[in-house]
């Protein structure tokens, strides 16, 4: 059996015609048992686990549970010759997910996650390869939606502002100690990591949420992605455990208006999920009409609406919600949150 070694050119060069003969090589593989030597995993192979990884978060899926991974992993565990579990172990270690895996994976990946451009030409590469040896759509179907043109699209950056990426940095180089990394490769690989984690959250949350406000039912679905529709966490990422920051029960999709609202604190949600409203914004909201038109009925909901087989909020993030961000106390909005805008630049409505 050859077993190939790759420079990172080898990845971060990829050609159609590299591309092409890679495939060759890999249809006439034959499938390898669970637990048997395998071939090195080839840069074609490589980088569409790596555009895996923006649809399907691979820790969820270790050992036994590989076998229930979603799409794209079992086609392309079928089309690889390889068990659905080497294709999670492959994607593991390229989110870095394992420190102690092979360095190269870790900073191929971290350098195409970091550049989607630059990720997008080496993933087309790999498909004009592909297509070039009759592999077609039903064999490999293009799961990111840029096979002819695009880039890959992030959802649920806004939140990750500098002191979120900090933290997340300050949290890997403790993680990352003795294997290897210095400080600059450790903030690369953390910061693309969490970056798409991120992106992977805001999508499950988007789709529980029935792509619409929570709190009003604002959506746009003839748009797609949209900033005008924010997936946020009820118990923000800086203070969550690893596993609460992915949990789609910690997540609600809110319209701009609403999302500064729920984030400063002047709306909260109980644990039948109805929407309370902070003393100081129902003050104005009595006062004043225009914030009436956004805080009070029939536009804000009674209670949070979710899609009726949507996974609920979590109670427990709800309560960590009200108990740490609500401002129950206060009978006066501040200067400053009484300024975030209700309207976009123009005087169209910011979550209309």
């Amino acid at each position: 059996m050859t077993r190939m070694r790759y420079t990172p050119a080898d990845y971060l060069d990829l050609t159609p015609e590299d591309a092409r003969r890679q495939w060759l090589a890999i249809l006439d593989r034959r499938p390898v048992e669970q637990g048997q030597r395998q071939e090195n995993f080839t840069p074609v192979e490589t980088v569409l686990c790596l555009a895996a990884m923006y649809l399907v978060d691979s820790s969820r899926f270790s050992n036994r549970a590989a076998v229930h991974a979603p799409h794209p992993v079992p086609e392309l565990a079928r089309l690889f010759r390889r068990p659905p579990t080497s294709v999670i172990a492959k994607m593991d270690n390229l989110d870095g997910a394992r420190p102690k895996g092979n360095k190269n994976d870790v900073l191929v990946a971290a350098a195409l996650r970091s550049d989607r451009a630059h990720l997008a030409a080496v993933y087309r590469a790999c498909f004009a390869g592909a297509r070039s040896v009759g592999i077609d759509e039903a064999a490999l179907p293009d799961f990111l939606g840029i096979e002819a043109a695009g880039e890959v699209w992030l959802l649920g950056q806004d939140e990750l502002g500098p002191s979120v990426l900090e933290l997340a940095v300050a949290e890997a180089l403790g993680t990352f100690a003795g294997a290897g990394y210095d400080e600059r490769e450790t903030e690369r690989i953390t910061l693309a990591a969490v970056r798409v984690g991120q992106h992977r959250f805001a999508r499950d949350v988007l789709t529980n949420c029935g792509h619409a406000c929570v709190f009003c039912g604002f959506a746009l679905p003839s748009a797609g992605p949209s900033h005008l529709l924010r997936a946020s966490h009820v118990k923000p990422w800086r203070d969550a455990t690893k596993r609460e920051r992915l949990h789609v029960a910690n997540g609600l999709a809110a319209c701009p208006t609403h999302d500064a609202a729920f984030d400063q604190g002047l709306l909260t949600i109980e644990d039948d999920l109805r929407i309370t409203v902070a003393p100081g914004l129902a003050l104005d909201r009595d006062r004043r009409p225009e914030v009436q038109r956004y805080f009070g009925a029939p536009h804000l909901f009674e209670r949070v609406e979710l899609p009726q087989r949507a996974v609920v909020i979590d109670v427990h993030y709800a309560q960590w919600h009200r108990e740490h961000v609500y401002r129950p106390n206060e009978t006066t909005v501040s200067a400053p949150m009484r300024a975030f805008r209700l309207t976009k630049p123009g005087g169209a409505p910011a979550g209309q």
